[in-house]
């Protein structure tokens, strides 16, 4: 089953040099989900690095929060056409939270709370392109947005920035996530409209 909620409502199309294809502006932040949203109290969650099969790193809330955050402010593309401007985000860099992690993978598999997973190549999670986040236009991240935190990879269609996040496992093969499973595309990138196998 998929949720989606109103904020289809408004269609304006642009020219903006950071629309891309085939989007179309929106004001609103509609919500898509995959299947009923997870309920995680903020002092039941925990996110964790693994390599392998292997924890690396686990941090409950309460240390997530001691982690140095940054404020974002970043365009975002949903596969469904519609993007939002300037959208302001507050999170932890994945480059933080992979530091020193010595590892031979070359892609992760982003595994939520509630099942969901989505496949990425590790290098576009680094350099300055990838967060866990926690707030959204200043105010906690709702669970309808994937609350309590969610990664957040903004040069890739939104599907890729998985809500509810529970762990990054590092893997040495592409397997395919959940849409990716159902015939989106394995990478996504908005500007070559990469919506689905194929494109």
């Amino acid at each position: 089953m998929v949720n989606v909620t109103r904020g289809f409502r408004s269609r304006r199309f642009a020219t903006d040099d950071r629309l891309p294809p085939g989007q179309y502006l929106t004001d609103g932040f509609p919500v898509l989900s995959a299947g009923p949203t997870p309920a995680v109290p903020q002092d039941e969650w925990s996110f964790m690095v693994r390599n392998g099969g292997q924890v690396l790193r686990s941090w409950a809330w309460d240390e997530f929060m001691a982690l140095d955050a940054q404020d974002i402010t970043v365009d975002i593309h949903c596969v469904t056409r519609w993007s939002r401007l300037d959208t302001t985000w507050r999170g932890v860099a994945v480059d933080d939270l992979l530091a020193d992690v010595d590892t031979a993978a070359e892609y992760v598999l982003a595994r939520s709370y509630g099942g969901y997973t989505t496949n990425l190549p590790l290098e576009d999670l680094l350099d300055g392109k990838a967060w866990i986040a926690y707030e959204h236009d200043g105010e906690d991240l709702p669970p309808e947005h994937g609350g309590p935190a969610r990664l957040l990879i903004p040069h890739l269609y939104l599907w890729k920035s998985a809500k509810w996040i529970k762990s990054l496992d590092l893997v040495e093969d592409d397997d395919p996530g959940f849409w990716e499973t159902l015939g989106y595309h394995d990478y996504g990138d908005p500007w070559r409209e990469q919506r689905y196998q194929g494109d």
